[in-house]
């Protein structure tokens, strides 16, 4: 069974399927593809120079039932609360059978419904600015961690027991399964003293480091999403800007389409340093 959710900035939320009182009729989306071009002097044709996609259209032919026309109206107040353009952006969840999916849209136009009785048509209307729909949460892969070696039943030995292990790759694979390139959020977690952590992608030798000392506790957060590029820190439950510490010849590493190899490093204490890689795939159709 197929539903869209409407979920707005302050958590109001419809969801339409193919039961009452919200029903999902049809649902359409629309994306144009901007291509750049170059033509020489007397050149047929042109020379390809490359493309971008436009913002998505996304529109919900929808119908609400109800058993009276009062309960209509209250439905219809419902709709208009939740599908408010001036909360700014919501997110679209998509759900089928084999997949979820969320867009972030906002309303670009007022929900348009033609009651007759207790029944009302019309039409939905959203904009997403990010034409992408991406996976409803974010993925993980860890590259630098402790894996736990303690577990019942136990049992000492007179040499003692392990209670856990370093894992000896330095190395990450990270698939990213999606459509299209996508940013991600890197953690540098610091078990104990180090110095300047970074993140090197082995496929194309583009890194980002962060040129500062660490401290037991303390979690540096790399964020390259497009247009959410930042870098913080967290100690003590205290976050703090270190935006202007990075490294000058860094790069906002972006995971490609298929495999993308990714290796950690510290200048001093690297056995100090966790490191983990969270992401989220980008698709162009649900």
């Amino acid at each position: 069974m197929r539903t869209l959710t409407y979920i707005n900035s302050q958590g109001g939320e419809v969801t339409f399927t193919h039961k009452p009182p919200f029903i999902l009729q049809n649902f359409n989306t629309d994306n144009n593809v901007n291509i750049y071009a170059n033509k020489g002097m007397a050149q047929d044709g042109s020379t390809y120079l490359g493309n971008t996609l436009d913002i998505k259209d996304i529109s919900l032919e929808v119908a609400v039932l109800s058993s009276s026309e009062s309960e209509l109206i209250s439905l219809r107040a419902t709709l208009d609360k939740v599908f408010n353009p001036k909360l700014g952006e919501g997110y679209l969840i998509y759900k089928d059978e084999v997949k979820e999916r969320k867009a972030k849209c906002i309303v670009n136009k007022l929900p348009y419904l033609i009651s007759s009785g207790s029944v009302a048509e019309g039409l939905i209307s959203l904009t997403a600015s990010n034409p992408f729909w991406t996976d409803l949460q974010e993925l993980k892969e860890e590259i630098a961690l402790w894996a736990g070696d303690f577990s019942f039943p136990l049992e000492i030995l007179e040499t003692g027991i392990r209670m856990g292990h370093r894992e000896p790759s330095l190395i990450v694979n990270v698939l990213n399964n999606g459509d299209v390139e996508c940013g991600m959020r890197i953690e540098f977690k610091a078990l104990a003293t180090l110095t300047n952590p970074s993140l090197l992608n082995v496929n194309t030798n583009e890194y980002i480091k962060v040129i500062k000392g660490m401290v037991a506790g303390e979690v540096i957060t790399v964020t390259t999403y497009f247009g959410n590029k930042k870098i913080e820190s967290t100690l003590n439950g205290v976050t703090t800007n270190i935006f202007n510490f990075i490294d000058f010849e860094s790069t906002f590493l972006q995971l490609d389409v298929g495999d993308n190899l990714m290796r950690y490093d510290a200048e001093s204490g690297l056995d100090n340093l966790e490191v983990s890689i969270y992401f989220m795939p980008q698709y162009l159709s649900t």
